[in-house]
C-alpha cells in the first residue's frame, strides 16, 4: 500500500499537505462506509485504496461489507437494472425480503461512527437504525446512472435516501429531486496501484504472451466485468466491421463482482458472439488481476468503453491516465471524462463507434495526441487525492456548514 507523501511527484506538495490540514479538521471523528462486496467493480476497488490512505492521514475510517445470499443479491441486481432504466417488475415480497437482510446485516454490524457512509441501492436501508439523537451524520453515495430511473423503484429508495444527511452523485445529470443535500463527486483513479503505475515493456509484453495475444498487430481492447450494461457483443460487433477494413486483434477482459449474479451468463453470450474468431481474445480475469489489465490497457492501440449505461466508468480515466486514445458512449460520467475529439472520442452507436476506431487505427498521430490530452485532463482532475479532499470537505460540511461554503 502507498503512503500518502508517494502522491507528492504526481500531483504536488501543496495538495497533499492541504488533505493533512483538512484531515486534522476532521478528527478525531470516525468515518464508517458500507458497501455491498469487497472485490469486484469500482466502489470496491476505491475503497480498498481510500480507506488506508484516510487513516494515514490521522482519521478512524472502517468499511464494512453487508451479507446477501444469491437471493439478496439478485434482488438488489434488479434494482441496478431499475435504476438504470430498465423495466424490471420487483414485487412486493422482493422489497419485504431486502429490507429483511438490511435488517439482519444491521443487527450484527456495529454502526457506531461519527459518519455513516452508505454506498449504493444495497445496504440503504440501514437509515434505518439512525438515532438522530446520538449525532451521527449519515451520507448515501450513489455511483449508479441514474438519470432515466424506473420510476416506482426511484420512488421506494427515496423514502430512504430523504433520512440521510446528504447523497453524492458522480455526475450533474443524476441529480434526483429529494429533500435533502445532494453533492457532486466525481469518483477516480489511484496513480500508484498495481492497475496504474508504470510497468516495464518486459512485463507487458510477457502479459501479452500469457493471453497468446500478437504484440506486433494493432490490438483493440475493452476492460470491464461481464455485464449486459457496458455491451460486450456490441464491442464484438464494431470489432467485426472494422475487421473487414483493418486487421487488428480484439481484447474483451474483465471480471465480476460478488453481488452481481449475471457476469457467466454475459461471459457465454460474449463468447458464442464471437464465434471463434481466433483474433478475439476474451478473458476472465480474477479479482486481483490489476497488474494484467494494466498491462492489456498499455499495449492496446485503442481503448473502447462501449457502455449502454454508466455510473462513472473508471476504465476511461484508466486508459487515458496511460495516454491511450479512447472511443467511449456518451453515457454516465463519461463525457466528464472526454472532451469529443480533445481528449477522446464520444460515441452514440456501433456504427459511430466503428467509424472512429477506423480513423484512429488509420491515423496514429491523431490518437496519440487525444490520449496525450486525456492523460493531462485526468491528471488535472480524476485522481485520487482529490476525491480525497472533497470527501473531507463533504465531512466537513456536515458539522461545520458555515466554514465550508461551497464543495
Amino acid at each position: 500500500m502507498q503512503n500518502i507523501n508517494d502522491y507528492m511527484p504526481v500531483v504536488g506538495h501543496s495538495v497533499i499537505n492541504e488533505l493533512y490540514l483538512l484531515a486534522e479538521r476532521v478528527q478525531p471523528r470516525a468515518v464508517h462506509n458500507v458497501n455491498s462486496t469487497a472485490v469486484g467493480g469500482g466502489v470496491a476497488e476505491i475503497l480498498t485504496r481510500m480507506v488506508p490512505l484516510l487513516r494515514q492521514l490521522g482519521l478512524n475510517a472502517k468499511w464494512d461489507v453487508i451479507k446477501g445470499n444469491d437471493k439478496f443479491f439478485n434482488i438488489t441486481k434488479s434494482i441496478h437494472n431499475a435504476l438504470h432504466g430498465a423495466d424490471v417488475r420487483i414485487s412486493k415480497e422482493d422489497w419485504e425480503y431486502f429490507l429483511e437482510v438490511n435488517r439482519e446485516n444491521a443487527a450484527e454490524m456495529d454502526l457506531s461512527g461519527d459518519i455513516m457512509f452508505v454506498h449504493d441501492p444495497q445496504p440503504i436501508a440501514l437509515i434505518e437504525q439512525r438515532t438522530r439523537r446520538d449525532g451521527t451524520k449519515w451520507i448515501w453515495r450513489c455511483h449508479i446512472d441514474v438519470t432515466n430511473p424506473q420510476k416506482d423503484v426511484m420512488d421506494f429508495l427515496r423514502t430512504y435516501v430523504e433520512k440521510y444527511d446528504s447523497a453524492v452523485f458522480s455526475a450533474p445529470a443524476f441529480g434526483q429531486e429529494m429533500g435533502i443535500a445532494q453533492v457532486l463527486i466525481s469518483p477516480s483513479i489511484d496513480p500508484l496501484s498495481d492497475k496504474n503505475k508504470e510497468l516495464s515493456q518486459k512485463a507487458v509484453d510477457a502479459v501479452l504472451e500469457r493471453f497468446g495475444i500478437d504484440k506486433e498487430r494493432r490490438l483493440v481492447t475493452q476492460i470491464s466485468r461481464f455485464d449486459y450494461l457496458k455491451d460486450p457483443v456490441g464491442v464484438i460487433r464494431v470489432y467485426q466491421k472494422v475487421k473487414k477494413h483493418i486487421d487488428c486483434q480484439l481484447v474483451l477482459a474483465g471480471g465480476g463482482a460478488t453481488d452481481d449474479p449475471e457476469g457467466l451468463q454475459v461471459l457465454e453470450e460474449a463468447k458464442s458472439a464471437a464465434a471463434g474468431d481466433p483474433d478475439v481474445h476474451i478473458i476472465f480475469l480474477p479479482a486481483g488481476s490489476d497488474i494484467e489489465v494494466n498491462a492489456l490497457q498499455r499495449a492496446s492501440t485503442v481503448v473502447l468503453q462501449k457502455s449502454l449505461k454508466e455510473g462513472f466508468g473508471l476504465t476511461v480515466a484508466e486508459a487515458l491516465w496511460k495516454a491511450k486514445p479512447v472511443i467511449a458512449s456518451a453515457v454516465g460520467g463519461i463525457p466528464l471524462q472526454i472532451k469529443h475529439k480533445y481528449s477522446g472520442i464520444l460515441t452514440y452507436s456501433i456504427e459511430g463507434t466503428a467509424h472512429y476506431l477506423k480513423q484512429l487505427l488509420h491515423e496514429p498521430g491523431y490518437a496519440k495526441a487525444l490520449g496525450l490530452n486525456g492523460r493531462e485532463h485526468i491528471k488535472n482532475n480524476f485522481l485520487i487525492t482529490r476525491h480525497i479532499r472533497d470527501y473531507l470537505l463533504l465531512f466537513l460540511s456536515l458539522y461545520y456548514e458555515q466554514d465550508v461554503v461551497s464543495l
